[in-house]
């Protein structure tokens, strides 16, 4: 579901009833240049080739944790991860942890890390986060353990835990910038809430590894996806609470790291 709507502590609440939550991604369409559009995601993603059965069993990346914009009386979120899995409409599980920088209706940004298996809710971590904190975190599956990591290099602090999950989801992995949403009493009930102004945040050192075989974001063994974060309402022409979208920028060369960067209005 090529969007999270991360059910992680968005707008300051881990995603329990009445809180935010991550999804897979959300009306997702692609075209010929392996190009796509979301509602709820922006970054890239891997899958395995049409001709290839690959299971992704580790990701990992790196960022500078931005600093949200805010405005008094308007709530907004984003949320920065690397995750395996979520990527398909089919997808019913997703792995995955990072960071998010919230607005709440006081104009006040809240800043926290978190990791989350979908469909249970985010977990919020004891990690402290700033803005400018350079931020590395991975995802690593081994059966029906998910080891998930978090590390603040900047306050040289870290978090790590390893967790049961019934059956994780292979099929894909992630490097995305978030517009979480607000749930009810379940993820099935969510809805995406406006994306907080981050600016632009670059991600580094990423790489994955699929059936053993190790590689960066360019790698011809997997396929790979550039996702354009586009409010519903402005795909489908319908009232949208926010126009704000992401755009990726281009990979680098060896394929490790590239830039997302927040648009006050975007179109597909």
């Amino acid at each position: 579901m090529l969007a999270s709507v991360l059910a992680v502590c968005a707008l300051a609440a881990i995603a329990t009833t009445g809180g935010t939550a991550s999804t897979g991604h959300r009306f997702f369409a692609l075209n010929d240049d392996r190009e796509g559009i979301s509602s709820n995601w922006s970054g890239y993603a891997l899958e395995p080739p049409a001709d290839a059965d690959l299971q992704f069993t580790s990701v990992t990346g790196t960022w500078t944790q931005p600093k949200a914009t805010c405005a008094v009386g308007t709530g907004s979120a984003s949320a920065f991860w690397v995750g395996i899995g979520g990527e398909t409409d089919a997808a019913t599980s997703l792995e995955q942890t990072g960071t998010s920088a919230d607005c709440d209706e006081n104009g006040v940004a809240h800043y926290y890390a978190w990791y989350e298996l979908l469909p249970a809710a985010a977990i919020q971590v004891p990690l402290k986060v700033k803005p400018g904190d350079v931020i590395s975190t991975s995802v690593n599956i081994n059966g029906n353990t998910v080891l998930v990591q978090i590390k603040n290099r900047t306050r040289k602090t870290s978090f790590t835990k390893s967790l049961f999950m019934d059956a994780p989801d292979l099929t894909s992995a992630e490097w995305v910038a978030e517009a979480p949403s607000s749930c009810n009493d379940s993820v099935s009930r969510c809805t995406v809430l406006p994306l907080a102004n981050f600016g632009s945040v670059t991600f580094t050192k990423a790489a994955a590894i699929a059936s053993t075989h190790p590689g960066t974001i360019n790698d011809p063994t997997w396929s790979r996806v550039a996702i354009k974060l586009v409010p519903e309402g402005n795909q489908f022409g319908r009232f949208a609470t926010s126009t704000a979208g992401v755009e990726p920028g281009a990979l680098s060369a060896d394929g490790r790291s590239f830039p997302v960067t927040w648009l006050s209005n975007v179109a597909p």
